[in-house]
C-alpha cells in the first residue's frame, strides 16, 4: 500500500508541475501578448518569458509590432469622369497602441483592409482618370491620410499608401494606343516641317555667300563631284582636262557652258538669229 500511496502521490506531483510549467510562454523580441485574467484585461506581456497562470490567465493571441503589409484591390470603380477602373494597391501600417488594438477592435488586420478598400473608392470617386494616371502618389497620399484617421481609433497608424496598377478595359485601352500614336505622328511631322523650313533658310543662306564669292562656288562644285566618287565603288567621273572654271563668273556653271547671268534673253536669241540669217544673205 506504502509503494501504491507514494506512486500516486508521485503522479499528482508530476500533473500539478506540468500544469505550473504550462504557463510558461517565449516571445519574440517584436511580439507582444494581452493578458486576460478571470476575464479582464491586465496588460501587455513580452518579450521573453513570460507566464500565464492556469486556469485562470489567457492569452488570446500575439501581435506583431513590426510594420505590415497588406495588398488589395478594388473591383471596378467610377473615376469622377464616369471610368471603370480597377486599382491595384499595397498599404503599410503597423500597431502602436496595443491596448487600442486589443479593447477597441476584434480583427484590426481585416478591419483595417476593409477601411482600406472603401476609402479608395472614395478617392479615386473624386479623382479624374488623368489625375489617377499621372499622379499616383498624391492619391495614395489623400488615402493614407482618410485611412488613418479611421484606423487610429483602433491603435493602428498607416505609413502609406501606394498605387501599384491602374486597370482599364480593353477598349479604352485600344482608343489611348490610338490617341498616343496620333500624338507621335504629330509630332514628327512637326519636326519634319521646321526641319525642312531650317535647311531651306540655310539653302538661302549659302546661295546668298556663293553668289558673292566665285572661288568659294568654284571648291563647293568640285567637292559635290568629290562627294559623288565616294557613294559607290563601281562608280565612274570623266572629267575633262581642259574643263572651264566654275562658277557664275565662269565659262561652266552647274546650269552649263553659260553662266546663269549669262543666258541670253529670249528677244536677244531672236534678234541674232536674223542677223545671222542677214548676213548669209549678202
Amino acid at each position: 500500500m506504502d509503494f501504491v500511496t507514494l506512486g500516486i502521490e508521485a503522479l499528482i506531483i508530476i500533473i500539478v508541475v506540468a500544469i505550473l510549467l504550462s504557463g510558461i510562454k517565449i516571445l519574440k523580441e517584436w511580439e507582444r501578448a494581452p493578458l486576460l485574467m478571470l476575464g479582464r484585461y491586465r496588460g501587455m506581456k513580452g518579450p521573453g518569458i513570460i507566464y500565464v497562470p492556469p486556469f485562470i490567465g489567457n492569452v488570446p493571441f500575439v501581435i506583431s509590432t513590426r510594420l505590415q503589409v497588406v495588398s488589395f484591390k478594388t473591383e471596378q470603380s467610377l473615376t469622377k469622369d464616369n471610368i471603370p477602373v480597377a486599382v491595384d494597391s499595397v498599404m503599410y501600417f503597423q500597431p502602436v497602441d496595443l491596448q487600442k488594438v486589443i479593447l477597441n477592435v476584434n480583427d484590426f488586420n481585416q478591419a483595417t483592409q476593409l477601411a482600406a478598400q472603401t476609402t479608395l473608392r472614395e478617392v479615386i470617386g473624386q479623382a479624374s482618370f488623368d489625375e489617377l494616371l499621372t499622379e499616383r502618389e498624391r492619391v495614395g497620399n489623400i488615402a493614407r491620410g482618410i485611412i488613418d484617421s479611421k484606423t487610429e481609433a483602433w491603435g493602428i497608424k498607416v505609413t502609406s499608401v501606394e498605387i501599384r496598377d491602374v486597370g482599364i478595359p480593353q477598349a479604352l485601352q485600344d482608343a489611348m494606343s490610338r490617341q498616343a500614336q496620333a500624338e507621335r505622328e504629330r509630332r514628327a511631322r512637326v519636326t519634319l516641317s521646321l526641319a525642312e523650313y531650317e535647311s531651306a533658310e540655310k539653302m538661302v543662306q549659302a546661295a546668298n555667300m556663293y553668289k558673292d564669292n566665285d572661288r568659294a562656288f568654284e571648291l563647293r562644285w568640285m567637292n559635290i563631284v568629290y562627294e559623288l566618287g565616294l557613294q559607290g565603288k563601281n562608280l565612274m567621273i570623266l572629267v575633262p582636262s581642259n574643263i572651264p572654271t566654275a562658277g557664275p563668273g565662269g565659262q561652266m556653271s552647274m546650269m552649263g557652258i553659260y553662266g546663269v547671268n549669262q543666258f541670253p534673253k529670249p528677244g536677244e536669241v531672236t534678234q541674232n538669229t536674223s542677223n545671222d540669217s542677214t548676213q548669209k544673205t549678202q
